[in-house]
């Protein structure tokens, strides 16, 4: 891990990794039925600080994807290897909870498939597969920008769930009770 990577666009930098992800998770997205997708990201109901909340996390978010654009990928690297695992789990993580999520009627809270084991496990995939590219990469701003973007976000987490609280009532209460917010941290 480098806290001074040389920043250069290169065939091989983390670009290649985010390029996969982004035409995996936009095939997805154009295919799932409109109304998913729109489920998927509705912010009414978020109060004005909630709202600028998530802005200054995807602030951070943005310079953690300019770092891994451009950094190279670190091959030779100890850590490439654990990183490639995590970019992977984290994709396929991905792909398995965006289907559940577009399975649950609309009138209900998504419950069922990784949502048993975690009540966001979208965010936990995708902190996975950009903790890897991270790794893969070698670079620790990105690392430091990553984890900052997840603080912030985690603030919009709690403001999905107050709102998916007044829209679900008492089943996502239970659901609250009995499923962790992150696999396995609450």
């Amino acid at each position: 891990m480098e806290w001074f990577p040389l920043l250069k666009l290169g065939w091989l930098n983390g670009w290649i990794l985010l390029l996969i992800e982004f035409a995996i998770q936009g095939s997805l997205l154009l295919v799932f039925p409109k109304d998913a997708v729109a489920r998927l990201f509705d912010r009414s109901g978020w109060t004005r600080k909630q709202r600028i909340f998530i802005v200054i996390g995807k602030v951070f978010s943005l310079v953690c994807l300019v770092l891994i654009i451009l950094t190279s990928l670190k091959m030779d690297s100890l850590l490439f290897i654990p990183g490639l695992a995590l970019y992977v789990l984290g994709i396929a993580g991905l792909v398995v909870s965006m289907y559940n999520f577009r399975d649950t009627p609309l009138d209900q809270p998504v419950t069922r498939g990784l949502y048993r084991y975690s009540r966001h496990p979208q965010v936990v995939s995708l902190f996975f597969m950009l903790l890897g590219i991270c790794l893969a990469i070698g670079s620790i701003p990105a690392l430091i920008a990553l984890l900052l973007s997840k603080v912030f976000q985690h603030i919009s987490i709690l403001a999905e769930e107050e709102v998916c609280l007044k829209q679900y009532g008492e089943s996502y209460r239970a659901f609250m009770e009995r499923v962790p917010r992150y696999f396995l941290f609450y």
